[in-house]
């Protein structure tokens, strides 16, 4: 028989890495725009790319790499929680894959930036066009279902690992954490919230990876 660890390792693996993805992203916006700044328009996104060209970067190739990632891992999670909080851990595993899918389009998005950024000639095109891309009919539908498995997603994920019992409390608190700062953050203006809620819901679905390696073959349920 397949021992468990060799079983659960890869999806154990994605629970480990994605979110650290995410803590990399968030920090480096929060470094690059620690003196202001922001990315909430085209001209906006084109000036702090153009300041901080390597941390807009690597915060769109950490999130791009996190989101691919987060696809398994809440594979992962699902198999952990069975059948303890099943209906829960569906919504919240689908919604959390569903949005995160959509944030890989997103991020990809910031390296055209940092590209048109460092060309330096028709920025108000180029503006034009980044703002031009986030209102587009036939797309705009990707940003509120990220923001739905961003927040309600991982809201739902963390309330079903409480309740399933298959992480310490602090593990699900921790991923029931990131709603709140995320939301906290965007209301203050402060993307240091943000990066500390990456590194709770990091730290709570990498209890749930070690649990996910502790069970036997064919269950997600840890060992006795």
């Amino acid at each position: 028989m397949t021992p468990p660890r060799t079983r659960h390792l890869p999806l154990a693996l994605a629970l480990f890495t994605a979110p650290l993805g995410f803590v990399v992203a968030n920090a480096a916006y929060a470094w690059a725009t620690r003196a202001g700044g922001d990315d909430s328009t085209g001209a906006n996104a084109l000036a702090l790319a153009s300041a901080h060209p390597g941390l807009y970067r690597l915060g769109s190739l950490a999130a791009m790499v996190g989101s691919l990632l987060m696809v398994p891992a809440m594979l992962g999670a699902r198999r952990l929680i069975g059948d303890r909080s099943r209906r829960l851990g569906f919504l919240g595993t689908v919604l959390v894959a569903a949005g995160y899918i959509c944030y890989f389009a997103i991020a990809f998005n910031g390296i055209g930036n940092v590209v048109m950024a460092e060309r330096g000639d028709h920025a108000a095109d180029y503006a034009a066009v980044i703002d031009g891309v986030e209102s587009e009919p036939t797309v705009v539908w990707v940003f509120p279902l990220f923001a739905l498995g961003n927040l309600v997603g991982t809201l739902l994920l963390g309330l079903a690992l409480l309740r399933a019992r298959v992480v310490p409390i602090w593990a699900a608190a921790g991923v029931v954490a990131w709603p709140p700062l995320h939301v906290i953050g965007l209301v203050t203006g402060s993307e240091w919230f943000e990066v500390a809620g990456a590194v709770t819901q990091a730290a709570g679905l990498a209890a749930a990876g070690l649990r996910l390696l502790s069970a036997p073959p064919g269950s997600g349920r840890p060992a006795a």
